[in-house]
């Protein structure tokens, strides 16, 4: 753990020196990044399959390329984000200027998780090094074979006093935890987060914590169910289950629901084939230990479509199940994995209030074609974000920030939000001396108390 101190010590002096604050070399570096993930593209991707048994195209849609469009944006708006941004003063201040700044933080620690294991920990450090912060990343150990990768190519292009890779256990993360960082971004589990939390308090360090919950997904009586059930499929079934905002269970309206299931059994045959197990675009469990704990919640209910599974290749077939125990974690946990909950309502009013007591999901999907609907879901129903007749695809417009509220999280990224997010908005007010007026100086009279009362 020396090692660790040690660089922490470098970087601590590697930001005093100011270098990162120049804005052309935080391009400099945004373009070798870029310039390196592209020359490693290939490896990534078969780093990225030994891993989670992703396909190529998968790989590059919801990994590189998604990173690298992130790395474009920052490159070709960072000058307009980073100048300061004039505001109005106040007429108590008069003759004064004000303005707002970002600066960076100083030392930030990304510690990201292993189901997204290339793009949730290289997308935050776009927004770090955009904002001239230097960094410590921690992937997950549960990818290892892409977290040797990203550090092969994070160490290709930054000195380790810029950015640093910790590979290692759960122990690593421990340690650098206890060390006093400017900014902590975390992407993980509730649970997870709140040790996390809990370390930064120490420090009263700023902290984003980007985690999960049960997103709930309602398809009322009058959706497109064609449409609908292919996007719900999409989804739910992409990366096997393992999306932090994947639909975690499906509330169907009763008129619909035996149409609707038929469509989506139709979609998961259309996309993975009868044998799933054969398709090269379906994933697998990341570890043993998550197998098993979805292998039980088979038993918790009925299995109306899939249910098959092999232990040896960690391979959970697309699950539907309904008639679900109450006592079941299929209803109380996030799943994560491609097992969907589906349950029938009558009445959507009565479903939002059922709903709305429940903790705040990350996202909340909504299909129907009434606009008095939608907006009564979402006017009710809180949530990190919503998607209307549509699954996941809300985190795809650089300009709609990504992230939770309450028990799925605490603050945002992507896009401009990113480099917000890592930059401290620092308010400047410049004042004048030729002129001083005595108002604010005591003694305090009843004539100045009349004066202020007129100005303010």
């Amino acid at each position: 753990m020396k090692d660790l101190e040690y660089v922490y010590c470098k970087q601590r002096n590697f930001y005093l020196s100011n270098k990162t604050r120049d804005i052309s070399y935080r391009i400099l570096m945004l373009k070798k990044l870029k310039e390196e993930i592209i020359k490693s593209e290939k490896e990534i991707e078969e780093a990225l399959y030994l891993d989670l048994h992703k396909s190529s195209v998968e790989s590059y849609i919801t990994e590189v390329g998604f990173v690298l469009s992130e790395i474009n944006l920052c490159i070709k708006k960072l000058k307009k984000w980073s100048k300061p941004k004039r505001v109005s003063s106040s007429i108590a201040c008069f003759p004064s200027k004000a303005r707002i700044i970002s600066e960076p933080y100083g030392l930030s620690l990304i510690i990201s998780p292993w189901n997204y294991p290339f793009q949730l920990l290289i997308s935050p450090l776009i927004g770090a090094i955009s904002a001239g912060n230097c960094a410590i990343v921690k992937p997950s150990e549960h990818s290892q074979n892409t977290s040797k990768v990203i550090k092969k190519i994070l160490d290709r292009v930054f000195p380790p006093e810029y950015v640093f890779t910790a590979l290692g256990e759960k122990e690593v993360s421990q340690e650098l935890l206890e060390q006093e960082f400017d900014y902590i971004f975390f992407t993980g589990s509730s649970s997870l987060g709140k040790l996390v939390m809990e370390k930064a308090s120490k420090h009263l360090t700023p902290t984003t914590l980007e985690l999960g919950g049960k997103s709930p997904c309602i398809v009322d009586k009058d959706a497109n169910i064609e449409v609908s059930a292919k996007r719900i499929a999409f989804g739910k079934f992409l990366n096997a289950g393992q999306t932090c905002i994947a639909p975690d269970y499906l509330f169907v309206h009763k008129d619909i629901k035996d149409v609707f299931v038929k469509e989506i059994i139709k979609s998961i045959k259309e996309f993975y084939s009868e044998e799933s197990i054969s398709s090269k675009d379906y994933g697998r469990i990341i570890n043993q230990g998550h197998f098993l704990r979805l292998r039980k919640m088979l038993d918790d209910g009925k299995v109306i479509y899939g249910g098959d599974f092999n232990e040896e290749e960690k391979f959970i077939s697309p699950t539907l199940i309904e008639d679900i125990l109450l006592d079941s974690d299929l209803l109380k946990e996030e799943i994560f994995g491609p097992i969907l909950p589906i349950i029938s309502f009558e009445n959507i009013d009565t479903l939002i209030q059922e709903l709305r007591v429940k903790p705040k999901p990350l996202a909340l999907y909504v299909f129907s074609q009434n606009k008095k609907v939608q907006d009564k879901i979402n006017e009710n129903i809180s949530s990190g974000g919503v998607c209307v007749n549509d699954t996941i695809m809300h985190i795809v417009p650089q300009t709609l920030p990504f992230g939770g509220v309450g028990n799925s999280g605490m603050g945002s990224y992507h896009g401009k939000k990113s480099f917000e997010t890592f930059s401290h908005k620092r308010s400047i007010l410049k004042r004048k001396t030729w002129l001083d007026i005595a108002l604010r100086y005591p003694p305090f009279t009843e004539s100045k108390k009349k004066i202020v009362k007129k100005v303010l």
